[in-house]
């Protein structure tokens, strides 16, 4: 019997609309990314799903191994490949699913060790593409037996891969937006305590904010909780 086809299209859309609107201010990437391999393996019924995120932050980009639901972790820990590597730079690069009957004998597949150890017999690696066209990633789907994956399976882990690319992509927009507004709070703060040193102390802007910077490192406290402190300070003496 179809492993996938065992599973009705609405199954794999609501896995993926329920990891979607999972995305809270505190589910990150690493959580929604285990998150979707877990949900892809069980909703399609493979034995292995992994997922591997393009890194443009390095020249040449490279694509590496982010999450996979049944390998131990130190194996995920720094794994990544050149995009003209492996089976999953074919996919990203080419842009389009990729169906491997037998893993050990493809010479693009390069986790053979891995594949050996684990059992694993046949793949299909579909990209992660937002509306764009842009691939942001692979998710590779592997089954212990060998298995011919049909043009419908295919066609519905590629709608998966991309509910998975939009979800992504809105968590890493959310982590950003998170992080810029915590820099703009930082640098109010920051400010804001300069202000009271410079009148506290007599002292310039520059010396101030030198001030701030000596009793962050002193103390191993970030800009944000000194500037808190002297604030505090400054409350406090002001309310007696």
């Amino acid at each position: 019997m179809d492993k996938i086809l065992s599973q009705t299209y609405d199954d794999y859309i609501q896995a993926l609309s329920d990891i979607s609107h999972a995305i809270t201010s505190d589910l990150y990437l690493e959580d929604l990314l285990k998150l979707i391999v877990m949900v892809t393996a069980k909703v399609t019924g493979v034995d292995i799903c992994s997922l591997w995120l393009i890194d443009e932050t390095v020249v040449p980009p490279k694509i590496r191994l982010k999450a996979t639901q049944a390998i131990a972790p130190e194996y995920v820990k720094d794994r990544s490949l050149n995009l003209d590597e492996g089976v999953v730079g074919h996919v990203a690069t080419h842009r389009k699913p990729l169906i491997i009957k037998n893993v050990l004998r493809n010479r693009r597949f390069k986790e053979k060790e891995m594949a050996r150890q684990m059992g694993l017999v046949s793949m299909v690696g579909v990209p992660l593409m937002l509306k764009n066209d842009k691939v942001i990633g692979v998710l590779n789907c592997f089954t212990m037996e060998a298995y011919d994956f049909s043009k419908t399976e295919v066609n519905l882990l590629t709608a998966v891969a991309s509910q998975a690319a939009v979800a992504i992509l809105n968590t890493e927009l959310m982590v950003k937006t998170q992080v810029i507004q915590e820099e703009l709070e930082t640098r109010k703060l920051v400010e804001r305590a300069k202000e009271i040193l410079m009148q506290r102390m007599n002292i310039q802007g520059d010396e101030a904010y030198r001030w701030l910077r000596k009793k962050s490192m002193d103390s191993r406290k970030s800009m944000r909780r000194v500037a808190e402190a002297v604030m505090l300070s400054e409350e406090l003496n002001t309310d007696t």
